[in-house]
This record gives C-alpha cells, structure tokens and sequence, in this order.
C-alpha cells in the first residue's frame, strides 16, 4: 500500500491515481480515502489527477493514540502533498474534511492550492456557545463520544439514517451504502474517533477562512442533519474572500454519496470555470 511517516512516525496511507492536475479529496469523520471512491472515478475519467488519504486513527493509517487535532491533520496533509510534490491543488474536503482542508491551505497551501470546495463542511465553528448561539449543543457531541467509545458498532450503523437522510419519510433506504459507511468507520481506532468529535466540533475556523485566498466553493444541503446548513454553509461563504456558497434544499449531510451526480458535475464545474 502507499504511505508515507510523519514527522512523529504515523503512517498515512493514501491513493494517487491518473496524471493531470491533481484533485486532493478529505473525507469525513469516521471514515476513510474509500468514501471518495465515486467521485475519484468520475474525476479520474475526466482527465485529473486524483488523491485521497486515510486521516490519522482512521482507515489504513496507524490508529494513533496522540495527534488527533485539527493542527496535526493539516500538517499530515502538508506532509503528503510534499511528498507528491503537488502544485496547482484543488482541496475537496467533507464534513470534517472540509475543516481538514480549510486549516491546511489557510497555513500550508500558498503556491500550492489552486482552488478549494467545502460540502457539508464542519466551520466556521459547529458548537454551541455565547459567540455561537445557532451551533449545536456540546451534549449532542456528548452523546457521540459516549456512542463512539461504549457502543460503536450499533451507533455507527444507527447514525448512518439521519447521515443520509434516510430517516426522512418516502426516502429510500440504500442498505449497501449504510453497510460501506459502516465497515469504514470500523476500520479506524475508536481512540482516535473520541477524540477528532472535539477536533470537528470545537474547532473555530473563522481565522483560517479569512485567510483562504483562492476561489472556494461552499456546497451545502439544506436538510443536513449532521452539520445544520444555517450555521455552517452561509457563514463560511461569508468569511471566505473568494467564497462562493450553494445550497441544496433537501440534500442531507452525505449528498455527495446520494446525489453524486448532481455534486460531481457541480464541483466539475466550478474546477473548469
């Protein structure tokens, strides 16, 4: 399998298909490199350069007991984009991803990032709090440590519903995505997934928004359950320089699985334009 080390001796695995300009995809919590897999083929038959890694603590990559932060995921992915030598980038980051992505071209990516997308992307700041009173509750992030540590298994394939809309009534239920959710959140450290809950949801991405200065597209559906469109997608468009937002009404959290069509010709789109 491809790897690299970090500096701290983590092993990242990752994928690299095809040659053109290189499309660097961050996949959400907890999974892996696989979630990417459809838009993988869909980017590599068009003529680009395709790249997706298992975050530390996930996938194929070590299960590491320390470095589960949004600073050490960002220097991984400069870690890696070194190694490939990587100029020109677009940085496609989901869900925890798309914070993945803004910290990394916010410090690492000038010279390096072309452009950058965000889909159901976790910034500005997803928690509650007194200079965030839209964001969600920190005892529903609570709730998700305690599914994460005690009970995984049954709470992974429980949450797969509300992560695809499925739970949403006349939706139909796709059992082989749930199952391929499941089996990559599985593949990762339990201790690791603890503790990204608090690098997802904690995290304030304000500063590193403002300091994106390559054309960013926001994509955002309208009926995310996980990361609530109102706090996270406008927000983000507002504070990025070059940002641009566009909402989905009714997609839910995972649309780039069960809308791939719709957000592969649109991320297509804005990559050619």
């Amino acid at each position: 399998m491809p790897t690299i080390t970090t500096k701290d001796g983590t092993t990242i695995f990752y994928k690299d298909w095809g040659e053109g300009q290189p499309i660097v995809f961050h996949h959400g919590w907890p999974l892996s490199a696989d979630d990417w897999d459809t838009q993988m083929m869909f980017f590599l038959q068009h003529g680009y350069r395709v790249i997706a890694h298992d975050r530390r603590g996930h996938g194929r990559s070590d299960q590491t007991w320390t470095g589960n932060d949004m600073d050490t995921y960002a220097a991984d992915v400069a870690a890696l984009t070194e190694h490939l030598r990587l100029r020109d980038a677009i940085h496609v980051g989901h869900s925890t991803g798309g914070g993945e992505v803004a910290r990394y071209v916010a410090r690492y990516g000038k010279g390096r990032v072309a452009k950058a997308a965000l889909l159901s992307a976790v910034p500005p700041i997803m928690v509650k709090s007194d200079a965030n009173p839209g964001g969600t509750p920190i005892s529903v992030f609570d709730d998700i440590r305690k599914g994460t540590a005690f009970n995984r298994s049954q709470f992974y394939l429980d949450l797969t519903m509300p992560f695809y809309g499925f739970n949403r009534e006349g939706a139909q239920v796709i059992e082989a995505v749930r199952y391929n959710w499941w089996r990559q959140g599985m593949m990762g450290g339990a201790k690791a997934h603890y503790d990204c809950v608090a690098a997802f949801s904690e995290t304030d991405f304000t500063e590193d928004l403002k300091a994106i200065e390559v054309p960013t597209l926001v994509m955002h559906g309208e009926d995310d359950q996980i990361v609530p469109f109102a706090d996270a997608g406008p927000l983000s468009a507002k504070l990025l320089p070059r940002g641009e937002l566009k909402a989905y009404p009714g997609f839910p959290h995972g649309m780039p699985t069960v809308h791939a069509d719709v957000i592969n010709a649109d991320l297509l789109a804005f990559i050619k334009g």
